[in-house]
């Protein structure tokens, strides 16, 4: 039987032709692709991939190639898309799945990435590229279980620890970065929680976990106002963050309850400034910064209410949670003066010059270190009584009092232990008055100097007994101790001229 020429219609030859130029035209530029990729000219190897998709759309290996080029070039999002469009092209292409699950990986999705690794392994049981890959998403997930174990526990480092490691693997996954930079802002790390949010708004403007851990570093640095701008531009992303929700709505609370007890303060009532700065207390105990200002605030209307001791204990509370805060550190040093605390006092007030060496800090280290000093010599104040403003007058009247009342003669039948101790307190009494009714000995002593030293002045050899005599001798008329057998011990009588 004779062959039957067919005629084939000039269009169809021509489009015939035509699919074979453009094949012809795609491999070409798929291995001028190729060459620019080993010379690491990722970007020029990307726009020869893209010219041989255009002119064939079909080919699954173009694909492939342009997803490994996107990848070099951290793109992997765009690579995720190529690789899976390559394996819908061919199921059977390997590449392309191991490709998407480099992808998955990167971008942080361990499940995805295990079920394209298990799809090469079901086609190539040994293929050791694969089981390598498989066991690095295993790993991935695991990391990702402790984090969110450590982050339920308010284990903030476990979880920063766990991220990193995740990352180091998982570099472009933007929900690892954020819980990283939430952590970080939660242990007071912000400057590094901002630089992560912020890498992450310069590539997506809109994301609002990035905006919400922008907001939370302001919130916890106490810039309230800023804060709850970027909670407000969050929840307009996602109406639905609860974070972010929850604290914007912490955030107007503490500043509302922190101002009424400024407020409260400002107008002289102490009592309502305190128990308004306890309330905002109880808003957010993570807000380090503005809770230290609050127990420093407190612990100043504490002062005014005579509540030194819990004052002390706020300031305190206050430099536990800000160790650099100088104005807690001022206020406490403050309160140990009042109570006479001088060596604590004096302790603050070193800090405080170590770190801003200023002729303020210097005045008030100087004056704490003075107090420190006198307390540690007799205190001929406490001694005879009276404060440390009392008159001419009334030191002669606390030295007649306490001279009359600790006599030796008027504890002439007490125990020989008694007795000792009351003529040493008889002797106390007689310094204080020496030096307390002498003008120029009561300024250097007030000074914090040494008396010993001064010409006429020695207690070793003070005579209590010589002050008695000219004190009480000098009176209008003569006073007399009688201390004979027919008087009576302790028996004091006057004599008038």
């Amino acid at each position: 039987m004779a062959a039957v020429d067919i005629d084939v219609p000039v269009d169809t030859e021509a489009k015939i032709g035509n699919v074979e130029e453009m094949e012809r035209q795609a491999d070409a530029f798929k291995e001028q692709g190729n060459l620019f990729y080993s010379q690491k000219a990722y970007s020029e190897a990307f726009n020869c991939y893209t010219k041989a998709i255009d002119a064939c759309p079909q080919n699954a290996s173009y694909y492939g190639n342009r997803a490994a080029t996107l990848m070099m070039l951290c793109r992997f999002r765009e690579a995720l898309e190529d690789s899976q469009q390559a394996v819908r092209l061919d199921d059977c292409f390997m590449k392309g799945h191991l490709r998407e699950g480099k992808c998955h990986l990167s971008l942080g999705n361990a499940m995805a990435a295990s079920r394209c690794f298990q799809k090469v392994l079901e086609m190539e049981p040994s293929n050791r590229e694969a089981q390598q890959e498989n066991k690095t998403a295993e790993t991935l997930l695991e990391f990702e279980r402790m984090a969110d174990f450590g982050f339920e526990k308010r284990d903030f480092r476990k979880v920063v620890f766990c991220m990193d490691r995740a990352l180091s693997v998982a570099s472009a996954c933007h929900r690892f970065k954020i819980l990283k930079a939430e952590c970080l802002a939660l242990m007071g790390r912000y400057p590094e929680a901002q630089s992560v949010a912020s890498d992450i708004l310069r590539m997506d403007s809109t994301n609002a976990d990035a905006l919400y851990v922008r907001g939370l570093c302001l919130y916890y640095e106490d810039c309230i106002d800023k804060a709850v701008q970027f909670f407000v531009q969050a929840l307009r992303m996602a109406p639905d963050h609860e974070k972010a929700r929850l604290a914007c709505r912490n955030a107007k609370a503490l500043k509302a309850k922190k101002e009424e007890g400024n407020q409260a303060f400002k107008s002289s009532s102490y009592e309502a400034a305190y128990q308004l700065y306890t309330e905002a207390l109880t808003v957010d105990p993570n807000n380090i910064k503005t809770n230290a200002k609050l127990y420093c605030n407190r612990a100043t209307a504490g002062v005014k209410l005579n509540k030194r001791n819990q004052a002390i204990d706020d300031c305190t509370s206050a430099i536990k949670l800000d160790e650099s805060y100088i104005k807690a550190y001022l206020r406490r040093a403050q309160c140990y003066m009042d109570t006479e605390q001088y060596e604590e006092a004096v302790r603050d007030y070193e800090k405080v010059y170590q770190t801003e060496k200023t002729s303020d800090h210097k005045q008030l280290l100087k004056a704490a270190q003075l107090e420190l000093k006198k307390s540690k010599r007799k205190d001929y104040y406490k001694v005879l009584g009276v404060g440390k403003n009392a008159t001419e007058d009334e030191i002669k009247k606390a030295y007649r009092k306490r001279a009359l009342m600790h006599h030796p003669d008027r504890h002439s039948a007490a125990t020989p232990e008694v007795q000792k101790e009351e003529e040493k307190k008889f002797k106390e009494v007689g310094e204080a008055f020496t030096v307390l009714s002498d003008p120029k000995k009561k300024v250097r002593y007030d000074n914090g100097h040494d008396l010993d030293n001064d010409s006429g002045f020695d207690a070793r050899d003070f005579d209590a007994n010589n002050i008695f005599r000219a004190f009480f001798g000098g009176q209008g008329g003569g006073f007399s101790f009688d201390s004979s057998p027919d008087a009576g011990p302790g028996n004091f009588f006057f004599q008038f001229g």
